[in-house]
């Protein structure tokens, strides 16, 4: 049986398809980006090695794969991950139009991080664009973003105002002031420069003629590429254009812009229409040697069953709330609190399961291991909040309780909630933090079935290392090969109905406090009840330190101060002994 696996990789993400030839089960999923030119061939073999390592054909094309040392690069990483598989590999230039057109004539646009524009006409082939963010890229979602902050940013020189966009970046970055913006662009990679692309339009729909020019000159520029593309190759009569890329797809005022321009050129009666088709297709379709049809997308089975999800604890309504809407303000507070009963009884019942979590977690970190929380949405942002907080509370190194959130810094505070659907997402997450035997995985999932969750779980067994679940549904199914320690809070059905945020958010929070805190106590991190690792950064922090030696040793609060002084702040050092 011939599988193939079909691979696209831009500067914003990863696309990937696995198919059984012919009519089996197909699946698909998104990882990191993977532009050749911006990634190690480490990294990169790292990324592809959680993909099927069964497939027969494998088809990997890539952004940055340009000329023939960059193909044979990439040939040698592919054939170490599929070493028995057939396969094809290129730029995503080739992906992209044969996700476009088969093996059918026409002019592909793509316009996403970058840009490129690749023309067919029987076997010659023509280019615009593609030369990278430094050179060229011009149209696409990271050129349009740079033109857009150097507006901000003149205006702002020039009036010392910072303009509507300029806010709304500022808003999307969750950063302060115009002096951050410029730090943050220094150090901005490709992609997250890209990202400020919606940010553009929504400011052009609101009437800002400049970034609405912004828009205009990208447009009329990949459409001018298209042109002269067009008049190259000679074609009789105007040939389809297809546009790609979620600048295209998920604006269609670009599209409308670059029909404009298209409208006035000599090839005015040029079909243009937009193509949804992931590269993947295209990369399956060359991987297939053309036995996929092109560009009909396969349909790929979804990575969670959706009818397990429905019926969890935590996606069923709440009779208490039923009435909600009609409630007063005081009914609202009231059966707000009220509910929250539910947690202490949650946390009540996973006495046990709790108790084992953390003589697992101490036990591992007392051999030099490390805890890591692996999350998504809620239940991610809980981690990476609670890991946080140990470094500065109890003055361990951050290395020690890290945490893994489904879609990277950007969803702590942006929802990111596709970004939990791909198991292979969490198994990479893991292998590139390095986990090792002696660590711990604790997976948080509300619902205890999130993709993400469960790929960096299982990873983590397959490496030795322990690992936890963190759930508030002991109705889901339970797995033949269960977690080490599994921790179900029954908090029930949430007064909104599926917000998870809510009881199942609070009891999460709680259960996390009790892991790291006990833990942490355990270690010898707190002298009775005190912060005696107590990182000392800040007036608040200084003065709390100063009560406790101050009270500890029986000395004045200036006698206190200056022995802190003298231990550079150290307060277990100013302790007396044990």
């Amino acid at each position: 049986m011939k599988r193939v696996l079909g691979i696209e990789g831009g500067g914003t993400k990863t696309e990937w398809i696995y198919r059984d030839e012919p009519g089996g089960v197909t699946r698909g999923g998104v990882l990191p980006a993977a532009n050749l030119r911006l990634i190690d061939n480490t990294s990169l073999e790292t990324l592809l090695s959680v993909l099927p390592a069964d497939a027969t054909h494998v088809g990997v094309f890539l952004a940055g794969c340009a000329n023939e040392a960059d193909r044979k690069r990439l040939s040698a990483i592919v054939s170490t991950v599929w070493p028995q598989a057939k396969t094809v590999i290129g730029g995503d230039r080739e992906s992209g139009f044969a996700a476009a057109f088969g093996d059918r004539d026409g002019v592909a646009v793509i316009a996403g991080t970058g840009s490129a524009i690749t023309a067919r006409r029987g076997l010659r082939f023509e280019k615009a664009g593609g030369w990278g963010q430094l050179l060229g890229d011009i149209g696409s979602g990271y050129h349009l973003a740079v033109q857009a902050l150097r507006h901000v940013l003149w205006t702002y020189d020039l009036t010392r105002r910072v303009a509507g966009p300029g806010e709304a970046i500022l808003s999307a970055l969750a950063l302060n002031r115009v002096e951050e913006l410029v730090h943050w662009a220094e150090e901005a990679d490709k992609m997250s420069v890209a990202k400020l692309a919606p940010v553009l339009f929504q400011a052009a729909a609101q009437g800002d003629q400049e970034i609405s020019a912004i828009l205009d000159r990208g447009a009329a520029a990949l459409a001018d590429g298209a042109c002269a593309t067009i008049r190259r190759l000679g074609f009789d009569t105007a040939p389809e254009i297809r546009l790609q890329g979620g600048i295209f797809v998920h604006h269609p005022e670009y599209v409308e812009r670059f029909t404009r321009r298209i409208a006035e050129s000599p090839y005015a009666q040029a079909p243009v229409s937009v193509c949804t088709e992931s590269g993947a297709v295209g990369s399956l379709w060359l991987a297939a040697e053309g036995s996929v049809p092109v560009p009909t997308p396969p349909e790929t089975k979804p990575e969670i069953d959706l009818t397990e999800l429905a019926g969890a604890l935590t996606e069923q309504r709440n009779p208490a709330s039923e009435g909600l809407d009609s409630m007063s303000t005081p009914q609202i507070v009231d059966l707000f609190l009220s509910e929250e009963n539910r947690v202490s009884e949650a946390l009540a019942a996973a006495r046990n399961p709790l108790v084992e979590a953390v003589e697992i977690v101490t036990d591992s970190l007392r051999r030099g291991g490390r805890l890591f929380y692996v999350g998504a949405g809620t239940s991610g942002r809980l981690g990476v909040l609670d890991a946080s907080e140990i470094p500065p509370t109890f003055g361990e190194n951050p290395e020690r309780i890290q945490a893994i959130i489904a879609g990277g810094v950007g969803a702590l505070y942006r929802a990111a909630e596709g970004a939990e659907d791909q198991r292979e997402a969490g198994a990479l997450a893991i292998v590139e933090r390095g986990v090792r035997p002696q660590d711990v995985v604790c997976g948080i999932t509300a619902s205890g079935r999130t993709p993400f969750v469960l790929g960096a779980l299982a990873q983590a067994r397959t490496l030795g290392a322990r690992t936890l679940l963190l759930a508030c549904n002991p109705a889901r199914r339970h797995d033949g090969a269960a977690w080490d320690v599994e921790i179900d809070l029954p908090t029930g059905p949430e007064l909104v109905t599926g917000s998870t945020r809510l009881k199942a958010g609070t009891a999460t929070k709680c259960a996390l406090n009790i892991l790291s805190t006990a833990t942490m106590v355990k270690l010898g991190k707190v002298h009775g009840n005190l912060m005696a690792n107590v990182a000392v950064t800040n007036a608040k922090l200084r003065d709390r330190a100063i009560r406790l030696v101050s009270a500890l040793r029986g000395l004045p609060r200036t006698e206190a101060e200056a022995l802190l002084e003298a231990n550079a702040w150290d307060v277990r050092r100013c302790l007396p002994p044990e």
